[in-house]
């Protein structure tokens, strides 16, 4: 924020500057670049008014110094005036051309955003006697929207999930997303087992790779996380792809970082045949499962801190999933400033505790901030 308003101040600090050099130097030293240079900062960052305002007040600046301009001649006076004159046309321009690569980015993005949502439809509170809560959260200080996603359905297997990160923006990561959704929405329902699933997404991306033409196509590759829970079971089955690791939330506030017992590639690297193996963890009730992606792990604060979410929610309780994620992001929002740089998805699923109501809308929300009690 400082920044920011330290460049909006700029143009009339300079010409104000400029005005003091030219009345405290001698004749023979101009402030002309600082009239110039005025009008050339305000072009990217004001409006079109504010520039021609600007541009006005350099050539009014350089116009008092044409009427007192003392032993300078004439001709030099002149060639002053039409210098800061041009720029400030100059500056004109650019300001038109910035709005409409600002109009064009940002329609570019509601676009990508649509897209976005219409292919990570928010999923049901309950699924498969687990509730669930999910969140999708742009970067506020990004041009395009990027490719998280998450997708949760109920299977003979039990409930199946999966939380990604495609590698790039835009339109191309949507269409990457809607990839590895429909190929896994296909395979939860189809394969027997967790490492099925994992293969049958890698086969889906070759396809759509050597359909396109390459890599580039699905943009290389694709960190992902998929999970399992079987029905009955107070057990969970994960294949980490290269993903940032899940954390396992008890009742009583203890925690669990869910690393895999091998690291595994990505999705989509072609750097051979690498067989999946599933690790597993103990779900017991009022247990919560929190999966998300490295936007929320990579998020600094001004000085280039990491958030880091285990340290954040250990010991802490939530009523629920929904709740959780209210005040994570609200934690995150606060880390950064709220000016994030990459899209954030998130993903909770609460094993709920036999006999436990559905105390989401009774019970009071504990903030990161606050204390446990």
């Amino acid at each position: 924020m400082g920044t920011r308003r330290f460049v909006r101040a700029l143009p009339a600090l300079m010409i104000v500057v400029g005005v003091l050099f030219d009345f405290l130097t001698p004749p023979v030293f101009t402030a002309v670049p600082m009239f110039a240079a005025a009008p050339l900062i305000a072009a990217p960052f004001f409006t079109l008014g504010s520039t021609v305002r600007v541009g006005i007040a350099a050539l009014l600046a350089v116009a008092v110094k044409v009427l007192y301009g003392g032993t300078l001649p004439g001709v030099v006076l002149t060639s002053e005036l039409l210098t800061v004159l041009t720029v400030s046309v100059l500056a004109v321009v650019i300001n038109g051309v910035v709005r409409r690569s600002n109009e064009q980015l940002a329609s570019a993005r509601v676009i990508a955003e649509t897209a976005m949502r219409a292919v990570l439809p928010t999923p049901a509170e309950r699924i498969g006697g687990l509730q669930v809560a999910a969140r999708y959260e742009a970067a506020q200080a990004d041009e395009f929207v990027g490719g998280d996603l998450f997708s949760v359905t109920d299977t003979p297997q039990g409930v199946r999930l999966v939380v990604g990160d495609v590698r790039g923006k835009g339109l191309d990561a949507v269409e990457a997303v809607a990839i590895v959704i429909g190929a896994f929405r296909e395979a939860a329902e189809q394969e027997k087992s967790l490492e099925g699933v994992a293969q049958r997404l890698e086969r889906a991306l070759a396809r759509e790779s050597s359909r396109q033409g390459g890599l580039d196509a699905v943009e290389g590759f694709i960190t992902a996380v998929l999970a399992e829970i079987p029905p009955g079971a107070p057990l969970v089955r994960i294949v980490n792809r290269g993903h940032p690791e899940p954390l396992l939330l008890h009742k009583d506030g203890a925690l669990e970082v869910l690393a895999p017992s091998v690291p595994a590639l990505p999705l989509g690297m072609d750097l051979g045949v690498w067989p999946d193996r599933a690790d597993e963890w103990q779900l017991p009730d009022g247990g919560t499962l929190l999966f998300y992606t490295d936007g929320l792990s990579e998020a600094r604060n001004a000085e280039g801190v990491f958030y880091d979410p285990a340290e954040r929610l250990r010991g802490r309780l939530f009523p629920g999933p929904e709740e959780l994620l209210s005040a994570l992001t609200d934690d995150v929002r606060l880390h950064t400033g709220g000016e994030s740089t990459d899209d954030m998805a998130l993903l909770a699923v609460v094993r709920p505790a036999k006999g436990q109501p559905d105390r989401r809308r009774t019970v009071k929300i504990v903030g990161l901030g606050e204390g446990a009690g």
